[in-house]
Parts: structure tokens; C-alpha cells; sequence
């Protein structure tokens, strides 16, 4: 990777492992006050059809997802995000959910330290090789972008847990570059030359315009885009 490059996976790499623990002093504090306990694990987050154990049980799974491609690309290999397709993805997020809150919090816990491990032992082998998307069509994955999506799962679903962060919390890092790369991504998905973001969601401010993209804020008069 040229300097550049590198710089700003730097950037990306201390970005997330702060979000990490956020995530983790917030799952700490409220299992310590009582308000994550099991009962709270099978309430509703606020992500529709999702409880919060789902949401845990998914960065768990999430994070272990992208250490199998980490581990794979430093083989040389490049290996299913989830083996099986979106169906053993969602098994596994469904039995997940049902687990005691400690347990699910450990989960997060024991998986964040390892894709963490795997970031610090990639060589220049593993940030060239990419992964595949089973659960999306099959789809490439480079290893190199994995990190801010890994940022963007866990700043998100951190605000989804409904545990006090709201996506207001989200970083200025991180909002800085997922606005920029959900625009692009909104984009991709227009007919060519209806790219260009609705001049509402445009006047919004940066991280408002990132909620809206995601799906986590309603804005008067913008069709909602679909949920990350």
C-alpha cells in the first residue's frame, strides 16, 4: 500500500478499536447497574425485529466473520464471511440471541480481542487477499476495507442496542468517512444521473445525513433509504 493508503487504515484501525471500547464500557455499565440483564436481552432493540441479544449475538458473529477472512487471507486463501450463506448467518444469530446477558457480553468481549489480534498480525499478503460475501450474492470483499466496515457495524449497532448511545454519539472519525462512503454507496444504486443526494438530505448536517442513509433517522419530506 502506498502512504497514503496506509495513513488512513491507521486511521481506520484506531477509529474502531476506540468504538470497540465504547462498546465494551457500555455493555460493562449496564450489566453492572442491571439495566443489560437477560430479561433486557430479549426486549426489542432499536433495530425492528432484532431484540438486543440479536444485536449482541451479530457483532459477536460479525467480528468472528471477518477474523475467518483475516486468518484465510494471510493463507493465501479467500474464505467465506459466513460459511453456509445467509442462512447459517442468521441460525447462528437466532441461537445466539437466547443466551444469558454475561454470556453474550463475554462473547462480544472474547471476539473483539481476536479480530484485534488479527488486524495486528495481517502481513502484506493478508491486506492484499479479499474474502466472499456467501450471504450477498458471493461477492468479493477486499481484506483492506474490512476494517471500516467492521467500524461501521459496531458504531451502529452500539446506538441499536438502545443502551444510552444514540446515533448523536457516533464519532466525528467515523462520521467523517461513513458519510462519505453510504453517499457513494447510495449513489451506486441510482439510474445514472440520479446520483446526486436530495438537496434536504444534502442541507443536513454530516452525521444527521449519515443516520438518514443508514436508516436510524426519519427526516420530514426524504424517503427513508433501506436499513443498514
Amino acid at each position: 500500500m502506498d502512504p497514503a493508503a496506509v495513513r488512513a487504515l491507521d486511521a481506520q484501525v484506531a477509529g474502531c478499536a476506540a468504538a470497540h471500547q465504547r462498546l465494551l464500557a457500555t455493555l460493562d455499565a449496564a450489566l453492572a447497574d442491571g439495566t443489560l440483564d437477560d430479561a433486557a436481552c430479549r426486549a426489542p432493540s432499536a433495530l425492528p425485529g432484532w431484540s438486543r441479544g440479536h444485536v449482541l449475538a451479530h457483532l459477536a458473529r460479525n467480528a468472528e466473520s471477518h477474523t475467518r477472512m483475516f486468518d484465510a487471507a494471510g493463507r493465501g486463501e479467500a474464505s467465506e464471511q459466513y460459511p453456509g450463506g445467509a442462512a447459517a448467518r442468521s441460525a447462528a444469530i437466532d441461537a445466539g440471541a437466547a443466551r444469558a446477558a454475561a454470556v453474550l457480553a463475554a462473547d462480544v468481549r472474547a471476539t473483539v480481542w481476536a479480530l484485534e489480534g488479527a488486524w495486528a498480525a495481517a502481513t502484506a499478503t493478508t491486506w492484499s487477499g479479499h474474502g466472499v460475501k456467501s450471504h450477498d450474492g458471493g461477492a468479493r470483499v477486499a481484506i483492506v476495507d474490512l476494517v471500516a466496515m467492521r467500524w461501521r457495524e459496531t458504531e451502529v449497532h452500539l446506538a441499536d442496542l438502545d443502551l444510552g448511545p444514540t446515533w448523536h454519539d457516533w464519532s466525528d472519525d467515523y462520521a467523517r468517512m461513513d458519510v462519505a462512503l453510504m453517499t457513494a454507496r447510495w449513489a451506486s444504486r441510482r439510474p445514472m444521473g440520479m446520483a446526486e443526494l436530495p438537496a434536504a438530505a444534502l442541507r443536513l448536517p454530516p452525521r444527521e445525513r449519515l443516520a438518514w442513509l443508514l436508516g436510524r433517522h426519519e427526516v420530514a419530506g426524504l424517503a427513508s433509504p433501506e436499513p443498514f
